[in-house]
C-alpha cells in the first residue's frame, strides 16, 4: 500500500468525472476517439461503446449528428490552434439542450457536455464598472459577493486570501443561517496544497455539484491516465471530497482570483445541499470575479503610486539634508529620526566602526554588538530582513522583546558601517478553522488503495498564540529601506566626487598648514611672550583693589590659553607627520611623573592616583609621552571636582598586546555624544566648565593609530575608563 502526501496526490488525473458531465477525448492530429466517460451512452445512442475506439466522431453521423452539425466542431482546427483555450457552444441532443465545450490539452482535444440549467432567480442589475468606483479594498470584495449571490446564491460565500506561506484567511463573507460563519478564520497550507493551487491557476472555475454522488469513470483503450486539469467536470479527489463533507457542505463552487498572473485568492462558495450551477452562470461569475480582481489591482496600484510619490518626496528631502553634512556618519545621525520612521520601525542603530548611535526603542549596547557580529557571520546580501528574529535567535544572542524583528542594511561591510532597524514583539493570535491535526487514512483511487493524510474532522475555532515575532515588514517597509539605501549611495557618490575634486587643492593647503604648524610656536610664540610680559609689568603697577587689575589678569589668562592651543595643534600635526621610532619602552616613570604634575596643574592635591602593574610597550618615546599626558591629565581634571577624586592606572598582557586601563570617577561621557569623542575641538556639554580646547583626545587617537595600537573607552555617570592597546615588544 502506497503512502501519498497531500501535496503529492495526483488530483489532475483522477480517472473519473462528476455525474453532471459527459466527456469525449479525440486525438489532436487524427481526430480518432481515444477515451470517453462511461455515461456518454446516457445521452448518445451508443449500444456498444468499445466500437468508438480509433474511429472518428464523423464515422457515426447518426449517433453524433448534433456534434457534427455544431459550428464549433465544424471549425475544430481553428478553435483548437491554441492549447488550453476553451470555446463554448450550445447544442440539442435529442430534445434536451446541452453546453458543448471544446479545448486542446497536450495531444488531445476534449469535447465536454453538460445539460443547460435555467436559473429563474438570477438578477443582475449592477453595472460592470461598479467595482471601479469603490475606493476601499474590503468593500470591493463585499460588492463582489453581493453580485455573485444574485447569480449562484450559495449558503456560504467567501473571499479567501492566500498568505505568503500558502495558508489562507477568509477576509470577506456573505452567508445565510444554514451554515456557520468563517469570517476571519485561517486555514493551513495543507488544506489547499501546492498542486491544488497550481490547478486553480490553470482552471479558474471549479464546481463540485454533489460530493455524495457517484463518479463516472473514464474508459480508454490506449492511454493510461488522462490529464483532466481543464475539464469542468473533473472528478473530486477522495481526500478533498471527505474534507468538504467534514466541513458540513454537500456542494462547492470556486472562482480563482488572479492578480498579475498570481493566485491571490479564491471566491469559495459552499452549500449544505447538493447544488449545480449552469455553465453560463459559472462563466458570468468568473467575469465578475475578474472585474473585481482588476478593480482591486487598480486600487492597490493607485495606493502604491501615491505611497511611492510620498516616499520619493521624503527621500529627496533626506538627500538634500544629507549633503549639508561633511560625512556620511554625520548625515545619518543628523537624520536618525527620519531614517527610523520611514520603514515604520520602533528603533534604529547607526553603526560606524566602533561607534553606535541609537534612536527610539532599541536593545542594550551589548546586545546590539552581538547582532552586529551575527550579521557579519551569517548574512551575505546587503539587506537582511526578519520578523522572527527573536524567535529564531533569541536564546543564542540574548535578545528581548525589543528585537523581535530586525532589518539590516550594510552601508560598507568592510568598515562595519550599517543600519539596524528594530521592531518590538507583536503578540499575535491566529484563529484557525479547527485544529489542523494530521491523521493517516486509507482511500481508494482507480482501484488502488493508498494511505493519504486524512482531512481533519474538526472545524471549531482553534486559537494559536504566536510569540517571538514582530509585525510583518511589508513591501512598503522594504521599499523605504531601499530608498534610504539609494539616498546613501547617491549622496556618498556626490560627496566622494566633491572630495576627489578638492583633494589636489587640499594637498597644497595641507602642506602649507603643516609648515604653519611647525613654525607657529616660533612665529607667534614671541609676540605672545612680549604681550604677556608687558601685561605682567602693567599688573605690578596697580593696587590690589584696582578694577583694571582683573582685566589684566584676564588678558594674561587668555594669552596662556592661546599658547596652550598653539602647542596642542603643533603636537597634533606632529602626531600625523613626524617620523616614528618604535622601540621597547618602560612606562612606569613616565606615568608617575605625569601623574604628579597633573595634580599640581589642576590644583587637585587630594586626587588619589593608584599605579599598578606597568608592563613595557612597543611605541615611539615622544608619542608615548603625549598619549599618557593627555589621558592622565583628563582623568585628573575631570575628577577633580569630586569629594574623593580617584584615578587607577593598570597595564596587563593579553596575547601579543599590552592593554593599559586608565580609570577615573569623574563626570563621565554622555551616551548621545560618544560618537564625537575623537573629533578635534569637540567638547562634551558637561565638560565646558573645565578648562580645555578639545584637541587632546584627537592627538591620542591619531598617535595610537600610527604606532599600530588602539584607543577605546567605557563610560557612565560614575566615571570613565580609557583602554589603550599597544603592541607587545
Amino acid at each position: 500500500m502506497n503512502f501519498v502526501e497531500c501535496h503529492e496526490e495526483p488530483i489532475h488525473i483522477p480517472g473519473y468525472i462528476q455525474s453532471f458531465g459527459y466527456l469525449i477525448g479525440i486525438d489532436a492530429v487524427s481526430h480518432s476517439i481515444t477515451f470517453f466517460s462511461e455515461n456518454i451512452k446516457d445521452i448518445f445512442s451508443v449500444e456498444n461503446t468499445t466500437q468508438l475506439f480509433d474511429k472518428k466522431v464523423t464515422d457515426f453521423p447518426e449517433i453524433f449528428s448534433s456534434i457534427i452539425e455544431a459550428d464549433i466542431f465544424a471549425s475544430l482546427d481553428q478553435f483548437t490552434k491554441r492549447e488550453n483555450e476553451t470555446h463554448f457552444d450550445k447544442i440539442f441532443i435529442g430534445e434536451k439542450e446541452y453546453h458543448f465545450s471544446v479545448f486542446r490539452s497536450n495531444n488531445h482535444i476534449f469535447l465536454e457536455f453538460e445539460a443547460v440549467l435555467e436559473n429563474p432567480n438570477k438578477r443582475i442589475s449592477n453595472k460592470y464598472d461598479n467595482f471601479y468606483i469603490i475606493d476601499d479594498a474590503q468593500e470591493i470584495w463585499e460588492q463582489l459577493l453581493s453580485t455573485l449571490s444574485k447569480i449562484v446564491n450559495y449558503d456560504r460565500m467567501m473571499v479567501y486570501k492566500f498568505m505568503i506561506d500558502g495558508s489562507g484567511k477568509v477576509i470577506a463573507e456573505k452567508s445565510n443561517n444554514r451554515m456557520e460563519s468563517c469570517l476571519g478564520l485561517h486555514y493551513p497550507e495543507s488544506d489547499i496544497p501546492r498542486q491544488a493551487r497550481e490547478l486553480y491557476l490553470k482552471k479558474r472555475k471549479r464546481i463540485f455539484s454533489n460530493v455524495y454522488a457517484e463518479n463516472v469513470p473514464l474508459i480508454s483503450k490506449k492511454i493510461g491516465t488522462v490529464d483532466l486539469s481543464l475539464t469542468a467536470s473533473r472528478g473530486m479527489s477522495p481526500i478533498h471530497g471527505q474534507y468538504v463533507k467534514n466541513s458540513g457542505a454537500s456542494s462547492s463552487f470556486s472562482v480563482s482570483i488572479i492578480i498579475d498572473d498570481y493566485l491571490w485568492g479564491l471566491v469559495t462558495c459552499q452549500s449544505s445541499e447538493p447544488k449545480h450551477i449552469d455553465l453560463e452562470d459559472r462563466v458570468q461569475a468568473g467575469i465578475f470575479t475578474a472585474l473585481a480582481a482588476n478593480a482591486y489591482s487598480s486600487f492597490k496600484s493607485k495606493k502604491e503610486l501615491n505611497y511611492r510619490i510620498a516616499l520619493n518626496e521624503k527621500a529627496a528631502a533626506l538627500k538634500s539634508d544629507f549633503l549639508k553634512h561633511g560625512t556620511l556618519f554625520d548625515s545619518l545621525i543628523g537624520n536618525k529620526s527620519e531614517i527610523k520612521g520611514l520603514p515604520e520601525a520602533d528603533g534604529l542603530a547607526i553603526i560606524a566602526e566602533d561607534n553606535i548611535v541609537t534612536e527610539g526603542n532599541v536593545p542594550e549596547r551589548a546586545v546590539i554588538e552581538k547582532i552586529i557580529d551575527w550579521a557579519h557571520e551569517n548574512t551575505q546580501d546587503n539587506i537582511y530582513i526578519s520578523r522572527s528574529f527573536l524567535k529564531d535567535f533569541g536564546d543564542v544572542l540574548g535578545l528581548d522583546e525589543r528585537a523581535a524583528g530586525i532589518a539590516i542594511y550594510f552601508v560598507e561591510r568592510s568598515k562595519n558601517e550599517m543600519l539596524i532597524w528594530f521592531r518590538k514583539e507583536f503578540d499575535e493570535h491566529i484563529n484557525w478553522a479547527g485544529n489542523p491535526e494530521k491523521k493517516i487514512g486509507v482511500f481508494s483511487q482507480n482501484g488502488e488503495e493508498k494511505q493519504i493524510i486524512s482531512p481533519r474532522t474538526s472545524f471549531q475555532v482553534f486559537t494559536e498564540n504566536i510569540k517571538g515575532n514582530s509585525r510583518r515588514w511589508n513591501s512598503r517597509n522594504i521599499s523605504a529601506v531601499q530608498a534610504i539605501r539609494d539616498v546613501i549611495l547617491e549622496t556618498s557618490h556626490k560627496q566622494y566626487t566633491a572630495i576627489k575634486e578638492l583633494n589636489n587643492q587640499l594637498r597644497k593647503v595641507n602642506e602649507e598648514l603643516d609648515s604653519f604648524s611647525y613654525t607657529i610656536s616660533h612665529d607667534l610664540g614671541t609676540p605672545l611672550t612680549v604681550m604677556k610680559l608687558n601685561a605682567q609689568m602693567l599688573l605690578s603697577n596697580f593696587e590690589k583693589t584696582d578694577k583694571n587689575k582683573n582685566k589684566l589678569n584676564s588678558i594674561i589668562e587668555e594669552i596662556d590659553n592661546m599658547a596652550e592651543m598653539m602647542h596642542d595643534v603643533l603636537q597634533l600635526s606632529r602626531a600625523k607627520h613626524s617620523e616614528i621610532d618604535l622601540q621597547s619602552l618602560q612606562t612606569v616613570n613616565t606615568i608617575k611623573k605625569i601623574s604628579e604634575n597633573a595634580k599640581i596643574t589642576f590644583e587637585s592635591p587630594g586626587s588619589e592616583i593608584i599605579i599598578k602593574e606597568c608592563p613595557d610597550v612597543l611605541a615611539d618615546k615622544t608619542m608615548l609621552h603625549q598619549v599618557f599626558l593627555n589621558i592622565i591629565n583628563n582623568a585628573v581634571k575631570y575628577s577633580s571636582h569630586r569629594d574623593q577624586p580617584k584615578i587607577e592606572i593598570e597595564g596587563s598582557e593579553d596575547g601579543e598586546t599590552i592593554i593599559y586601563r586608565i580609570s577615573d570617577n569623574g563626570i563621565g561621557i554622555p551616551e548621545e555624544e560618544k560618537h564625537k569623542m575623537f573629533k578635534i575641538f569637540n567638547r562634551m556639554d558637561n565638560a565646558k566648565k573645565f578648562k580645555g580646547n578639545g584637541i587632546g583626545l584627537s592627538i591620542v587617537h591619531r598617535i595610537m593609530k600610527r604606532i599600530g595600537g588602539n584607543v577605546a573607552y567605557e563610560s557612565n555617570k560614575d566615571g570613565t575608563s580609557f583602554i589603550l592597546t599597544f603592541k607587545k615588544p
